[in-house]
């Protein structure tokens, strides 16, 4: 067999099996933990606190961020308008918030 053949398939099912897989189950298990000790949460008085200012948020390991204006805030979720479409996401997976300045 070619070895540049073996590499095409079975290199990016190695990837997959081996790297990708076991990272976001590690990811979401670290979640659950955070979780059920109540701790490492995003605040939602702290995100409420930028409601209507330029933002770009970071979801971590899950490798998304979203840029985008915060609309509101309500229980645990985040509604972030966009250039293109509006989007909620879980504040719990929020791991950095970074506020771009008013010019």
């Amino acid at each position: 067999m070619n070895p540049a053949l073996w590499i095409t398939i079975y290199m990016p099912i190695f990837i997959l099996l081996f790297i990708i897989i076991p990272n976001e189950r590690k990811v979401s298990l670290m979640a659950k933990r955070r979780k059920k000790r109540g701790g490492d949460k995003m605040n939602n008085e702290l995100l409420a606190k930028y409601k209507g200012r330029k933002c770009i948020l970071y979801t971590g390991s899950f490798g998304s961020t979203v840029q985008g204006q915060i609309l509101d805030v309500v229980d645990n979720w985040v509604e972030v308008k966009t250039k293109k479409q509006i989007k909620i996401i879980n504040a719990e997976y929020i791991t950095t918030v970074t506020i771009e300045e008013d010019k």
